[in-house]
This record gives C-alpha cells, structure tokens and sequence, in this order.
C-alpha cells in the first residue's frame, strides 16, 4: 500500500476486490429481489424497471440502495412574483412513484431548496404509511455558528432548528438524523464550536437515547482531522456517515475534501454503514468532456453516462444508499432502472472506470457540484450558473484558447452567447466585490471570489478580442 495525499492509505487492489467480490456482495446486508436478466439498464419497453429495488439492512432496517436526495426539489415562480416556490404537486407526484418502486430513504435538511425543502418533502410523505419511509434531516447549525452565534444563543438557535425539523416534516420521529457538513469552514475549531462547546452533541445524544432520533451519523466534507477525530476520538457510536463517493473522488478529491477510497476504508474497518451523497459530483459526471462520453459510449452504446457513476457507487457492500437530488421523473425512472435491481461492477469495469478517471484529470474543470450552499450571494451573483457555464464549455470543446486556433472565433461565440444565456448580465462575475462571504460554505473548498475574477478576465478578453 501506498500513502496518498488526502492523510489516507490506498486500498490495495487485492483488499478491494475482496470487499467487491461476489461473495461480499452476497453478505454485508445486501438483498436483490426479482431477477437480474434485464441487467442495470434492464426493463420493460415503457422503461418500467426489470425488477424489484436492491435493497441493504446494514442498520437492521431495510434500506432501498437508490435514497431520494431532497436538495434539488423541482421549483416554480412564486405566485406573488417574487423568487420561486417549490411545485408541490410535482414534488407529491415523484414521491408517489419512487414509494411505488420501491425507494424508501428520503434524505433533507433545513437549508435545502431555499429553506423549503423539509416542508415539501413532510407534505408529501405524510400522505402515504409512516412506516413505508425512512426521513432522513440533518442540525444544520454551520450557517447560524458562521452569522457569530456561540454558546447557549447557538444551542437555543440550533434546538429551534431541530424541533422545526419534526414540524415541518410533520413526524414525532426522525429515522437518520446527522450533525451537517463537519469539516468544512474552519474545520476542528468549527466543528467543537457547533457540537461540543454549544452543548448541541449532547442534547441530540439524548435524544437519541429517547428515542426521537432512530439512527444518528454525521455528513462529512473537507479537514480530514475532523472525520478521523469522529471516528476515533468522539466517543460517540455512529449509526452510519454520510461521505461523497464516486469515481472520480475514488482517488482524485480536490481541493480540501479527502479521496473516498480512505474515508469508506476507514468506514469499513469499523462496520459502519456509508450513505452517499454526489455519486454524479453535482451532475458533473453525467456532463463529461466528449472524449469521456465517447470513451463510455464505446464500452457501452446503450447505458447513459450517469448509469456507470450510479453503479459504481451502489457496489460497495458497505454502502446503505445511494442517495440522488431527481428534479424530473425522467432522472427518477432513469435510476430505478440502474437499481431495480442493481448490476455490481465487475473487477474489470471498476479498474476501467479508474482508468476513466485519470483520463478526466485531463480536462480539469471547477468541482462545483451546484449545491447552492454558496447562495444566496449578496451582491446578486448566480455563482452556480457561472461555474456550470464554464464547465459546460470544457466538456464540450468550446473553451476558446489560442486566436490561432482554427475554431477559435466558433468556440469563443458560443462561451460568450451561452454566457449571457445562462447567467443574466446583472449576475454574472463582474459584479463580484471579492467579499468572501460564499466561501466558508463551499463543502468543495473552491476559493469562489478567485474564480470569480478568472472567469471575469477570460470574458473581458473574449469581448475585447473579436479576431480581426
């Protein structure tokens, strides 16, 4: 083994294989039921799934392997004309058809959708058997400890928060409930900040022991001291962790946050359960650079390109969910078809979607995964649609470089028509003061004003220089 660059030792490919291997698959709490002849893309001619949900019991309740992420609820203007309300019928209509397929593990928190997300999301769950889901909601306290609330304001302020929590998901139990984001911010000192010093840990140890909190972990992003000191320090028993796994972040995490193959080792070697969260990184591995998306076409002509993150991330044994923000029924049906039931990666496709990965390393693009944490921006910028923009470019070809490229006057129409379509003029990234205030909430450490200014200059120069 080999130490890597994220403070973790590489598994080794004979450690993986074994935790990956059919007889691994068959234990560690995995269950599939109907038939696997129509493989990950299986399923009837009216793309109904090929069989019944995969499902994991490694807390002892029967988890479905794809978990609803409740963070990217389909919106809609606000009647009133100002901003925009979650579509609720739109909402109750997938969570209908993801119960009735068998998904059961519907992830949220206080901030998600504009603070809108746990009341949409109690809305239409509480239409169906209480016992038919699990919820899952998080103490999202690292935006009051950010605003300077400390000590007992921060403990009042963060009580309220989980209390509200019950009301809006109208329940008198949450199933999974996590202390949100450790490690990012100013990581350990934030993090004794939030938990310990505030005297938040213990209230929700207790009431775990009373029962109102079924099962109890932590989403980690960012300073890998705070994720090792929770495992190995906390004295707390965790239920399951909540870590971003996907093949990219396999081996290739960037800036602070630290490559899955440690974290789910370290999960591993003490048996306790993974939920995952951005197995598509935000959408960016299902946006990839065409020479990747042809690369996976070759393999396979008919799989989508976020069937292969989807399944990458659903084959480790120690995995309970999968968990996906599906705005639109056709990404809900999309992934049923991947999980219902789930084909494992083979030895060889694992080490070809590693392969894959270091070709993307190539084509290196800002690891923004639209999660919306750096919003809202005070001086009205869309940081996410910026970001996405540029992205978007680089996947497809049409970052302009060199005006003695032969594409260059194409590629450089297209950045900037797709700019000013994308983002209006009044939000775009001349109008960043370099405040800083997005930054500490970033869970993938991107020095946000820096980019905001690199993306400004490239567009100035792109105006300035019409080729001629």
């Amino acid at each position: 083994m080999t130490e890597d660059k994220n403070n973790g030792k590489r598994m080794s490919r004979r450690s993986f294989l074994k935790a990956m291997g059919a007889a691994g698959m068959a234990t560690a709490g995995l269950t599939a039921c109907g038939k696997r002849d129509g493989g990950a893309t299986g399923g009837t001619a009216s793309g109904e799934p090929a069989g019944e949900m995969t499902r994991r019991t490694l807390t002892g309740d029967n988890v479905s392997l794809l978990g609803y992420g409740c963070m990217r609820w389909p919106m809609k203007p606000s009647p009133e004309g100002k901003g925009e309300i979650i579509d609720q019928d739109a909402v109750n209509k997938l969570v209908d058809h993801a119960l009735s397929h068998g998904v059961n593990y519907f992830d949220t928190a206080p901030p998600y959708c504009q603070g809108l997300s746990e009341e949409a999301t109690g809305i239409a769950l509480s239409r169906h058997p209480r016992d038919s889901y699990y919820i899952a909601t998080k103490m999202s306290n690292h935006r009051l400890y950010g605003a300077g609330l400390r000590g007992k304001e921060l403990y009042d302020a963060s009580v309220k928060m989980y209390r509200d929590s019950f009301k809006r998901l109208r329940t008198d139990y949450i199933d999974y409930y996590l202390f949100h984001i450790l490690g990012s911010g100013a990581g350990m000192e934030e993090m004794r900040g939030r938990l310990y010093d505030s005297g938040v840990a213990d209230f929700i140890l207790k009431e775990r022991e009373a029962g109102r909190i079924r099962k109890l972990g932590f989403s980690f992003h960012g300073d890998v001291r705070v994720f090792d000191y929770m495992l190995q320090e906390s004295g707390i028993k965790w239920d399951f962790v909540q870590i971003q796994l996907n093949y990219l972040d396999w081996r290739h995490a960037s800036g602070r946050n630290v490559n899955a193959e440690y974290l789910y080792g370290e999960l591993t070697k003490r048996n306790i359960p993974a939920v995952v969260m951005e197995p598509l990184l935000g959408g960016r591995l299902s946006k990839v650079h065409d020479h990747i998306v042809a690369k996976l076409k070759q393999r396979e002509p008919e799989h989508s390109v976020a069937l292969w993150a989807f399944r990458f991330a659903g084959s480790f044994p120690n995995v309970l969910t999968v968990l996906s923000g599906m705005t639109y029924m056709e990404h809900l049906q999309d992934n049923l078809r991947t999980y219902s039931p789930l084909q494992p990666l083979s030895e060889e496709e694992f080490s070809f979607l590693q392969e894959t990965a270091d070709l993307m390393m190539q084509y290196q693009t800002i690891p923004c995964n639209d999660c919306k944490y750096c919003m809202p921006c005070p001086y009205g910028l869309d940081i996410p649609a910026i970001l996405l923009h540029y992205n978007k470019c680089i996947n497809e070809g049409n970052m302009p470089k060199s005006g003695s490229d032969a594409n260059y006057q194409k590629a450089r129409r297209a950045f900037l028509v797709g700019y000013d379509r994308s983002v209006p003029k009044l939000r775009q990234a001349n109008h960043c003061i370099g405040c800083g205030q997005c930054n500490p909430h970033c869970p993938q450490s991107i020095d946000i004003p820096k980019e905001m200014q690199r993306i400004d200059h490239f567009v100035e120069r792109l105006k300035q220089d019409s080729g001629l």
